[in-house]
């Protein structure tokens, strides 16, 4: 069916017929979602194993609370390696593949899983959750990368925001095994949840193999005859349909337009392209990297990492008489729930809009939570409310910046620097959930800042 007209980056409309959106496309980039639940759930199982009983005294030596220094170091540190692992994931994902990089993400995250099921000290988890990190570093920098280059354009924004809607997934499950392993008074209360790590690992590593390498990469080390394969396996139609043959030209002649205007020269060039022009120009370099960079900056800034981190801790903390593992249960539950919302908003209403009223959103739910807990605090009625107004802003979040700050990073830079731009961008997000993740209970836990409620102002 006629598609709509397509904007080449030089800047000439050509109508071009694109194919019919096969379930087998719909199969092959929901799998590449998959990676969402393997990234979700490793961020999701920490906030639950810090509130047990079992575990608080293995790793606080027999003390009836961690430190506020070891517990931002054990939620922090898997930042440090991911932030590594996504800048190192870029020059891989442009060198052996985007689905080979994936793949090599998922074999060291087994091993960071493995030296966190057997540690029993502080300093083996932490060593643990840093290898692991590398692993998720790799796999949260490419596979946005891998999806937004194999997926139909008419359907990538939906695509990609089926990555963070399988994070809250991922995350929902680890409130479930948390949940469920709470009061075991044996290891198991916290090993069960870190092993579980393994089974999402392997099923992304194993099930990558049966997918197709991006097309993009094949074209971009001059393979076409590789890149129509690959492209006729993502589309479900056959290499000789014309959809095929005018698609591929399309990703041709883009690529060797971007060529032209930035010529690849080598690896320090490569990296310096990305800083290369005016802000003012809405088609440089710089201005893309400033803007893939800020938007993944800012969505750790919401705090909603704040959340899913330390969310049984700070209900512990507000004495409510309910579950606090039960409450950010329904918290996880809400983002999962809410997430799906932007499949279909993020294409009706566009990218920009949707980040402008989850802004808004978030920000009334925050000064409400925290100023109901100045005034109030304390008072059950009032709690309650703050919880109410958390859950509206997980909403908020879940619909809007969650998913549409992935879509447009994998979608703003052009090929020659995507590689290096998505994971610049990614890198910064997880420099920024490492300071979220650092600096937290230092301004919550009773004995440093006890913010309490008065956080959500920060």
């Amino acid at each position: 069916m006629p598609g709509a007209g397509v904007v080449l980056s030089d800047g000439f409309n050509v109508d071009r017929i694109e194919a019919p959106v096969t379930f087998k496309a719909y199969i092959l980039c929901a799998f590449a979602a998959f990676g969402g639940i393997f990234f979700g759930y490793d961020s999701g199982y920490i906030n639950g194993i810090m509130g047990m009983k079992y575990f608080i005294q293995e790793f606080g030596n027999g003390s009836a609370t961690i430190s506020s220094s070891t517990k931002s170091l054990i939620v922090s540190i898997l930042s440090v390696g991911t932030f590594l692992g996504a800048l190192v994931a870029g020059d891989l994902a442009d060198s052996i593949g985007r689905r080979t990089t994936i793949i090599l993400g998922c074999a060291i995250f087994c091993v960071g899983a493995a030296l966190q099921c057997a540690s029993a000290a502080p300093k083996m988890l932490i060593g643990g959750r840093f290898v692991a990190g590398i692993g998720v570093g790799f796999v949260s920098a490419i596979i946005i990368l891998y999806m937004s280059e194999v997926a139909p354009r008419k359907v990538r924004g939906a695509i990609v925001s089926a990555y963070q809607f399988c994070v809250t997934i991922g995350i929902m499950l680890a409130s479930v095994v948390t949940y469920g392993t709470q009061n075991y008074t044996t290891s198991a209360s916290y090993r069960v949840p870190i092993g579980i790590q393994f089974a999402w690992a392997l099923i992304l590593g194993v099930g990558l193999f049966f997918l197709p390498e991006s097309p993009r990469y094949h074209v971009r080390h001059g393979d076409l005859e590789k890149a129509s394969h690959a492209l006729s396996r993502v589309r479900g139609t056959p290499e000789t349909s014309s959809y095929i043959k005018e698609e591929l030209a399309e990703i041709v002649a883009n690529h060797e337009y971007e060529m032209q205007a930035v010529p690849h020269t080598g690896y320090f060039s490569s990296w310096t392209n990305c800083f290369k022009g005016s802000i003012r120009k809405p088609d440089s370099n710089l201005r893309r990297t400033i803007l893939g960079t800020s938007l993944q900056m800012m969505q750790q800034a919401t705090g909603v990492n704040f959340i899913f981190y330390y969310s049984t801790s700070f209900f512990q903390l507000l004495n409510l008489g309910v579950d606090p593992f039960l409450l950010s249960l329904i918290t996880t539950l809400i983002n999962v729930l809410s997430t799906p919302i932007s499949f279909w908003t993020v294409e009706r209403f566009g990218r920009r809009p949707l980040l402008i009223w989850g802004a808004l959103g978030m920000v009334v739910c925050q000064y409400l939570v925290a100023i109901l807990g100045t005034v109030a605090g304390g008072d059950k009625t009032v709690v309650k409310a703050e919880i109410a107004f958390v859950c509206i802003y997980i909403f908020f979040f879940a619909s809007t910046w969650g998913p549409a700050a992935w879509v447009v990073i994998g979608e703003v830079f052009n090929l020659p620097m995507r590689s290096r731009g998505v994971a610049l961008s990614t890198s910064s997000n997880w420099l920024f959930n490492f300071i979220v993740a650092l600096i937290t209970p230092q301004m919550v836990d009773p004995d440093k800042g006890n913010l309490r409620e008065k956080v959500f102002f920060v």
